[in-house]
Formats: structure tokens, C-alpha cells, sequence
């Protein structure tokens, strides 16, 4: 019975099961084979009119979007089905509750408005030799297929929030079901507690991770790596996906463990093929071929290190040589320009991008003095420096290139390189932008309203996760995540209307993920690195694909 779903439990339990509770939609059958009448309302009722009412009382909570992100999390323990189904009714205007910005304070409070646990807490300060059986024992016995996992040292632009790190987890894996419909129950949200370096949480008597400094070098490299053994021991094919590691570890943990076996850091690759996308959507309105292009990006950690390998990585595709590739990237951090002599402050990340200290440095101090002798036809600012794109900024922008991109990525808004309508206005309506917040239409000089993309990573990574359960592909290639950001662009709503965004509406999300998912898997599939015996050829693998996907829907319940 397929369309089934066996249950051992009764009465209040069942009631008290957010995995099997349906709620006032529990039918008369069931409720007489469950011991469920007396316990519940006597009017069944459809998911439909549950949803009305859910949506009533999210409303109530408008003045509060903390409030709002809790009422939420509150549907979640009590009706899972209920809530994804809420959540995929009213996906554009409940985004930014469960994720950034709200979901952000909601981990920066995570110790004083505590309830109930969520996801898998492993501590560094535990036997190693435990990490296993604790997972296995979160996870419920369900067979696990990906784990988000979060050291909580760099969290959505907040900074270290230590134990506070595993809602990050939780947070990725409900955007994972929601975007692109992977089972719930086969995710598992970790949290790796290895202390923290944020005062305030050590000197608060609510928090609830280790009250220690954060652990670095021997030990916590140690962790990591029993972590990710006990991953794989326990759960075969597993894909990791790590999340807001610090500047210091993360595309340090992704190379150390990437050829080993399936795994993912969205900050690095998933920033960086969703903004890929970007470009190359707005490349195809200005004219400009990629390998011809001058890329300057502001901002150079771990997002921006990520745009620029994913950059190079596409330049490659287009027959370029890596070193030319290299040489069209110029990288601007709090220092200025990244020079060679610059050395030994530089990140490993960072190094191959230095400029040689010969080319003139004295000459570009400042962004805008970059702009000036560089002539970027791309400028993308993940600087966390608010209105550091200012009016002289844009206007050389337009003044080199008929058609500017200009992305200012960073996130929340109050960090913003510049506000869109500053943008559109100083470059005289001629630049094409994206953002990486959600900003509303911007009035051009003709009148027309121009839809800003936000460059979302949900456009991207619940694709890529959908693609490397059902390949069961051995590792996450660069060539996989270059088909990623090529399916993306090929959706770009402006390739139709310019006035269109660069990127789809985060309401399209799940077709969006269907279609990048089957390019993943194509890929995987060529490069012969897909386990999976059964993916089926030709245009038959979307139709697959949609098959597998996970969709909030009530099954009927029968004994067990």
C-alpha cells in the first residue's frame, strides 16, 4: 500500500507524533482505529481549511517576526505535514521568517528562548568513539541519506553563536524539504558544539553549549574527521553539507574531506554557482563573453573566494587557461587590491588570486581608484561594508560598460554595498543587478518597474543536495557544480523581458531545484561518478527525479 503508512501508536500519542499527527483531519475510520475520538474536535476537516487556519494565526503575529519564526517552529513539533504544507502555500512571504534575516536572531537567542531540543548535538568534549551511536540514535533509525552539519563559528554575517549553530542546521535541512522535496525524515541537522569565542555567551548563565574558548588545531581537526567517519559508518552514501565553519576551517574541512566522499560547503560552492548564475544570465543581455570579461570582487572571505573559484571554473569550460582565468579576477579585501607580498596575511584561498606587487598598487587604494584602472564590466561586494558601491563607484561602472553588472551580495540589508534604486539611479538605468537580500521592483527612467533577483542560494543548493542523493554520486565535482549554475541561468526570467530578474522567483523554487537537480545527475552520470544503476536516460530523468521527490501530503494511517 503505497499510499499508506503503518503507525503503532494511539490515542495522544499518535496526537503528540508531529511525524503521523493529522490533527482535525484525521478521518472517522481513523479515529475509531487510533482511539482518537474524544481527543479531537468532532468536524473533520481537509488540510486546506487547516492551512487557512494556520495562516490566520501566523498573521496574528505580524508584529513580530521572532514571533512569527517561533509560531512556526511550534506547527513543526506538533504536524510536519502541516507545516511544509504551509510553509509551500506561502513560500515567498514565510522565506525570510524561516531563514535569513529572522532566523538569524532567532540563534543569536537560541539559549534564552530554548523549548525543546531539535537535531543531533555532538560535543568535542565527548569520546569519539560515541559520535556514531549518538547519530544513529537522533536519527531515529531512519536511513539517512544527508546530514547539514554546523560548527556555528560564522553564522549569516552574526559572527560565532556556539551551540546557537545547530538552528542554522535545522533551519538548511526544513529548506531542503521545502525547496526541493527531500524526505524529512532521511536529514539529519548536527550540530558540532566545539566552544565559542563570543563573550556575551560565555558570560550568560542561559547558554547552553560548552562554556569553554573554542577548540582549534589537533583536537578539533581530530573531531571532525571521527564525525565524518561516523557519518559514513553509520549512514552508506551519505552526503555531508557543511555550514558556517569560520573563515579558518571551512574550505579547509571541504578539500580535506571533498574527494573522499560526497559532501558540500554552501557558503563556498553554493554562493558561488548561484552567483555564477547571475553573471551569466546577465552576460547574455550585455553581450559580453565570460573569458573576456574584468571581474573585481570586494570582499574577499569565504563567499568571495568561493564566487571567484567558481568564476575560473567556468572560464576553464570556455577554454580558457586556469592562469588567464586567474588574471581577470582581481580581489579587494579591507587592505585594498591582494598583492603577493601580502603573503602572510592571506588565506590559502586567497593566494592564487594575488596580484603581483609590481602592477602598481599605489595607484588603486580605493575601490573607486580599482574601478578606474581595472574597468570591470563585473563588480560583486560580499563586504559586509554598507554603501561602499557609492554614486562615483557606479558611475565609472556605466561609464566603461554600456550594460554594468553590479551584485552587492552581502546580507542582512543594513550591510548592503548599496541599495538597488541608488544603483539603477547613478548608472542611469543601465546596470543589470542582482542582491543578496530581498529588495522590491525598482522604477526605471522609462517608468518601467525593474524586478531585482535576489541571489538566493535556495535557488541552487537544495538542487545540488536532490542531485547527489539520487545520483548517489561518489564526490560533488566542480564540473557538477558548473552544470548547477548553467541550469540556473538557463531560467533566467530576463533572457525573455529585461525587466525581469536575473534569476527565478523564490516562489518557483521547487521546479527550479527539479530542473538543476537533473543537470547535476547528468553530469555525475558522465563523469562516471553516480553509484546509482537505476537513473534512467534521456528525458525520462525528470520525470524520475519529481518521482522521488518528497511532498507534504497526508497518507492514511493502518496499523502496524
Amino acid at each position: 500500500m503505497p499510499d499508506c503508512v503503518k503507525c503503532s501508536v494511539v490515542g495522544a500519542d499518535l496526537l503528540n507524533n508531529a511525524r503521523l499527527n493529522k490533527g482535525t483531519a484525521f478521518t472517522n475510520e481513523e479515529r475509531s482505529e487510533f482511539g482518537l475520538h474524544g481527543l479531537l474536535p468532532s468536524n473533520v476537516q481537509t488540510i486546506d481549511q487547516q492551512i487557512e487556519r494556520a495562516y490566520d494565526q501566523f498573521k496574528q503575529e505580524s508584529k513580530s517576526a521572532l514571533r512569527q519564526n517561533a509560531f512556526l517552529n511550534g506547527l513543526h513539533f506538533q504536524n510536519e505535514v502541516l507545516f511544509y504544507k504551509l510553509l509551500e502555500t506561502h513560500i515567498t512571504e514565510m522565506l525570510p521568517i524561516i531563514y535569513t534575516p529572522t532566523e538569524g536572531k532567532a540563534i543569536e537567542l537560541y539559549s534564552k528562548i530554548f523549548q525543546r531540543p531539535e537535531g543531533c548535538f555532538l560535543s568535542i568534549d565527548q569520546p569519539l568513539d560515541t559520535l556514531e551511536e549518538t547519530m544513529k540514535r537522533c536519527a531515529k533509525q531512519d536511513h539517512i541519506t544527508y546530514i547539514v552539519c554546523s560548527d556555528g563559528e560564522e553564522i549569516l554575517g552574526i559572527g560565532d553563536q556556539g551551540v546557537g549553530g545547530i538552528s542554522i542546521s535545522t533551519a538548511k535541512s526544513n529548506l531542503l524539504v521545502l525547496c526541493a522535496g527531500l524526505h524529512p525524515h532521511k536529514i539529519l541537522s548536527v550540530g558540532l558544539d566545539c566552544g565559542t569565542n563570543n563573550q556575551d555567551l560565555l558570560n550568560d548563565n542561559t547558554y547552553l553549549g560548552l562554556k569553554k574558548k573554542r577548540v582549534r588545531g589537533k583536537q578539533y581537526d581530530e573531531f571532525i574527521k571521527a564525525f565524518v567517519n561516523s557519518a559514513k559508518n553509520a549512514f552508506p552514501n551519505v552526503t555531508i553539507h557543511f555550514e558556517d565553519f569560520g573563515i579558518s576551517n571551512a574550505r579547509r574541512v571541504l578539500n580535506e574531506y571533498r574527494e573522499e566522499l560526497c559532501c558540500f560547503n554552501d557558503d563556498i560552492q553554493g554562493t558561488g554557482a548561484v552567483t555564477l548564475a547571475a553573471i551569466l544570465a546577465a552576460l547574455h543581455i550585455s553581450k559580453c563573453k565570460l573569458k573576456d570579461s574584468k571581474i573585481v570582487i570586494f570582499g574577499a572571505g569565504t563567499a568571495g573566494t568561493g564566487i571567484a573559484d567558481a568564476i575560473v571554473d567556468a572560464m576553464i569550460h570556455d577554454q580558457s587557461s586556469k592562469q588567464d582565468a586567474i588574471s581577470r579576477i582581481w580581489l579587494v579585501d579591507k587592505q585594498g587590491v591582494l598583492y603577493d607580498d601580502m603573503s602572510d596575511d592571506l588565506t590559502p584561498a586567497q593566494k592564487p588570486y594575488a596580484r603581483d606587487a609590481s602592477e602598481g598598487k599605489d595607484d588603486m587604494k580605493s575601490l573607486s581608484d580599482v574601478i578606474k584602472k581595472i574597468k570591470p564590466n563585473i563588480l560583486i561586494g560580499c563586504s559586509t561594508k554598507k554603501d561602499s558601491f557609492d554614486q562615483n563607484v557606479c558611475e565609472q561602472m556605466a561609464e566603461n560598460h554600456e550594460r554594468p553588472i553590479i551584485l552587492p551580495l552581502s546580507n542582512p540589508t543594513k550591510l548592503c554595498e548599496a541599495e538597488p534604486k541608488d544603483v539603477m539611479k547613478w548608472t542611469k538605468g543601465k546596470a543589470l543587478v542582482a542582491t543578496g537580500s530581498p529588495y522590491p521592483p525598482v522604477e526605471n527612467n522609462d517608468d518601467n518597474k525593474i524586478v531585482i533577483s535576489e541571489c538566493n542560494n535556495a535557488l541552487v543548493y537544495p538542487g545540488i543536495a536532490l542531485a547527489c542523493i539520487l545520483s548517489k554520486s561518489s564526490k560533488l565535482s566542480n564540473k557538477m557544480l558548473y552544470a548547477a549554475a548553467v541550469a540556473l541561468a538557463e531560467l533566467s526570467p530576463a533572457k525573455e523581458d529585461e525587466s525581469k530578474g536575473l534569476l527565478p522567483d523564490v516562489e518557483h523554487v521547487r521546479s527550479v531545484s527539479t530542473h538543476v537537480a537533473v543537470a547535476i545527475i547528468k553530469q555525475s552520470v558522465e563523469e562516471g561518478l553516480s553509484k546509482n544503476e537505476n537513473i534512467p536516460k534521456g528525458e525520462d530523468i525528470k520525470e524520475w527525479v519529481e518521482k522521488n521527490q518528497w511532498s507534504p501530503e497526508y497518507k492514511k494511517l493502518v496499523k502496524e
